[in-house]
């Protein structure tokens, strides 16, 4: 009977216990890139509504606070079974403004602050509460 070589259960043990001590550790250095990434989701769906808004202001002469008027279909959140970090709502609406906003409907980093994104007719995009 030959002997194979190979690796102990002991060894395996060690090995994915350091493994694991190195995620405990890089894990605080990678929330803010995840929270950042997923804001992305947040500045893409308010840029496709302010080109929404601003088709309908070309056709109307005014903006909308309906966003099925845009036809706008915001995405299912997480909540509701969906892919979606945020949910969409126009919050003011007149003949010459208008503003769309964001709100995140999970914490990113865990310490209770909920992300903000807005965008206004300008097209200037801002972050009201960073997460």
């Amino acid at each position: 009977m030959k002997k194979l070589p190979a690796y102990s259960l002991q060894e395996l043990l060690i090995v994915l216990v350091i493994i694991g001590v190195l995620l405990l550790l890089a894990l605080p250095n990678l929330l803010p890139l995840i929270s950042k990434t997923k804001s992305l989701e947040a500045q893409t769906q308010l840029n496709h509504i302010y080109m929404l808004e601003k088709q309908y202001f070309y056709q109307h002469s005014k903006y909308t606070n309906d966003l099925s008027a845009l036809d706008f279909e915001a995405p299912l959140t997480v909540k509701k079974g969906g892919n979606s970090n945020y949910e969409y709502q126009v919050i003011t609406a007149t003949h010459n403004v208008f503003k769309a906003e964001a709100r995140a409907v999970t914490d990113f980093d865990g310490d209770g602050t909920y992300n903000i994104w807005e965008i206004d007719h300008t097209k200037k995009l801002k972050e009201k509460v960073k997460d």
